[in-house]
């Protein structure tokens, strides 16, 4: 019987990308889905593709950073009497701007996806997990978490939150049986970038077509890949997961020079792309 045969996984930002992938590896696994997403067209697309193959699966549209949504819809999924085993915390979306220049209102608007996304879906579910005594909360961070550059200050910051806030809540539930495994992708190619808030880029000497024609080349890793890999991950019972070369690079970087694996790593980009910062 495989691991996921009838085990009920609740994944956040399911329509496109890392989250789509996983649900249509864990739903040919055999688990029991329930998907959340803001895109409701693509979210029913993904939706109604996992149910023509059969798989068990509900979707629902949800804001992520609204807390209380996240703990309305984990009582709808408790008392349907299937407690989640695993949650998938993988929204997130991308702001690409100069401090100088950003908007209060679009710092808020990514903290608000990619770390309060986290927290929410995270204290939903911890109530019918500490009840069960098992569970496993995945929190996708970065490795951007590690290394930083410049446009990149909010997304940097919602990263390494997720981060500090998984390897606390992980000593916090360890006795109640609950696992936490935090997920450092590097590149991988998804909507992330195209669906990115981006301010004037000038600055930089580059367009925003520009930028996400770079990174679509420069990402080494699919989402079926970088899927694959959280699973297993899973599946092992691992705490932490660097995906793609470039994670696993950059994550030496910072190891061996903390003090300037930021610096080094945008002196790298500023030579591949020709970027500036005037």
């Amino acid at each position: 019987m495989s691991f996921w045969s009838q085990k009920v996984v609740v994944i956040s930002g399911a329509a496109s990308g890392i989250g789509a992938a996983l649900a249509r590896q864990l739903g040919s696994a055999g688990a029991r889905l329930y998907l959340c997403d803001v895109d409701t067209t693509r979210l029913a697309e993904v939706h109604g593709a996992l149910q023509a193959a059969g798989v068990k699966a509900e979707a629902r549209v949800l804001d992520v950073a609204n807390l209380s949504d996240w703990q309305a819809w984990a009582a709808d999924i408790q008392a349907a009497g299937h407690p989640a085993d695993v949650v998938i915390n993988n929204a997130g979306v991308s702001l690409v701007e100069l401090v100088r220049n950003m908007a209060e209102e679009d710092a808020r608007w990514i903290m608000g996806i990619n770390f309060w996304g986290v927290f929410n879906g995270c204290k939903a579910f911890l109530p019918q997990m500490g009840k069960a005594g098992r569970g496993t909360l995945v929190n996708i961070s970065s490795i951007f978490a590690m290394v930083s550059m410049p446009s990149q200050s909010m997304y940097n910051a919602t990263k390494a939150a997720v981060r500090g806030f998984s390897d606390a809540l992980r000593e916090e539930v360890r006795e109640a049986g609950i696992k936490v495994l935090c997920v450092h992708p590097g590149g991988v190619k998804t909507r992330i970038v195209e669906q990115a808030r981006m301010g004037d880029l000038s600055a930089f000497g580059r367009s925003p077509e520009a930028m996400k024609r770079d990174f679509q080349a420069n990402a080494g890793t699919t989402a079926e890949s970088a899927a694959r890999q959280i699973i297993a991950a899973i599946e092992r019972g691992e705490r932490r997961l660097l995906i793609g070369k470039d994670a696993r690079v950059l994550d030496w970087m910072f190891r061996l020079v903390p003090a300037t694996a930021s610096a080094r790593f945008t002196a790298l980009a500023r030579r591949r792309t020709g970027m500036t910062i005037r």
